[in-house]
């Protein structure tokens, strides 16, 4: 490994680089039927079918069939989310305004047949439930390891799907299922955060009520207009900078766990382009700058409310100078060294549902 600055090339590696074909979070297989979701009465209506697919979910985590929750860890191993009848949970949100139901969208199951799909959402089923935690909020902070978040207990109506069920977060989930139930898992967390997040109309202050199906909120105060509140989206760019003898830059950051490595990334500032803030974010973090950039993807990462802009940067030079703050090691690795620190545990890989492990095997060229 090497920080040694290196002449130009005429060949670019940035040349044969394509778009990353998959990614773990950008799996969106319904139809989102935007035109229903105004629909006064639809999530009753939606219940009262027996053909409509009814998921939990509680601060962002998915509930899966008992037993399934052990088995994030494995290689090569399938999970599915927790269906219910719409009829079990009805009542559970007349009796309980802390809990929310979300339409999700539509599937076609054959001519003339769809399946509705329809997340509840237990996080606020408790009036004295806390707001979130922000202090490790951030676009690298989410790479880092896993805080687990406790999830609430003791529901009137949904303590025996509660007991019977696991509940695992999405980051464990989505590599493990099928692409529907991924883009399901996705959607439902990403507004399970939002609502968690966001209790109050941040203009004026007033108590919101869920609108739009799920999709949206309502300020409670007239004379604001009542208006409608979407939820928030903070776009985040994400980098696999390699230089001109195709090495890959990886970092350890301060606030990750000891031997992880990954990709530069960092929100986009106010006023700022996608190509700027990868380019800032590469020079204040690790000193290099970056010439060309490729777009490779993006997914979300509602950890708790980021879209995750990816991109491939060749390095102008290789001179390495790490800000010692955020970033707190930074090396160029050969596709070899890189196997081989793996092998050795001396680095950690991203896990398999970030857009960081895709750009990283995108440049290593298999899976690791």
């Amino acid at each position: 490994m090497s920080s040694s600055d290196t002449s130009s090339t005429l060949f670019s590696p940035l040349a044969l680089t394509q778009a990353l074909p998959f990614l773990p979070l950008s799996q969106a297989k319904v139809d989102y039927r935007v035109d229903l979701r105004s629909e006064e009465g639809l999530i009753d209506t939606l219940l009262r079918k027996a053909s409509t697919r009814v998921m939990l979910v509680n601060k962002g985590k998915v509930a899966v069939p008992h037993g399934q929750g052990d088995l994030v860890d494995y290689e090569s191993v399938h999970m599915r989310l927790a269906f219910l009848p719409g009829e079990y949970l009805s009542g559970a949100l007349a009796e309980n305004p802390g809990i929310l139901a979300f339409f999700l969208g539509q599937e076609s199951a054959g001519p003339g047949q769809v399946h509705d799909y329809i997340a509840i959402d237990i996080s606020n089923a408790h009036q004295d439930t806390p707001l979130p935690d922000a202090a490790h909020v951030g676009a690298d902070d989410a790479f880092g390891p896993e805080r687990d978040t406790p999830v609430a207990t003791g529901l009137t109506m949904l303590e025996r799907a509660e007991r019977q069920l696991d509940w695992v977060s999405l980051r464990g989930f989505a590599p493990h299922c099928s692409a529907l139930e991924a883009g399901l898992a996705t959607s439902a967390s990403t507004l399970s955060m939002w609502h968690i997040s966001q209790r109050h109309c941040p203009r004026c202050g007033a108590r919101t009520q869920t609108a739009l199906a799920g999709w949206g909120q309502r300020c409670s105060n007239a004379e604001d207009g009542k208006r409608v509140l979407f939820p928030r989206i903070e776009p985040a760019v994400i980098t696999a900078t390699v230089d001109s003898r195709d090495r890959l830059l990886l970092q350890h950051n301060t606030a990750w766990a000891e031997h992880f490595y990954s990709v530069s990334a960092g929100f986009v500032e106010a006023g700022e382009n996608l190509e700027h803030a990868a380019r800032r974010e590469s020079a204040e973090e690790t000193g290099i700058i970056i010439g060309d950039l490729k777009y490779l993807g993006s997914q979300p990462w509602p950890f708790p409310s980021s879209l995750m802009v990816a991109f491939k940067g060749q390095a102008l030079g290789t001179r390495i100078e790490v800000d010692g703050e955020e970033t707190e090691d930074a090396v160029w690795v050969t596709r070899e060294e890189y196997m081989h620190a793996l092998a050795s545990e001396s680095m950690l890989a991203p896990g398999k549902a970030t857009i960081a492990r895709y750009m990283i095997e995108e440049w290593l060229g298999h899976e690791i």
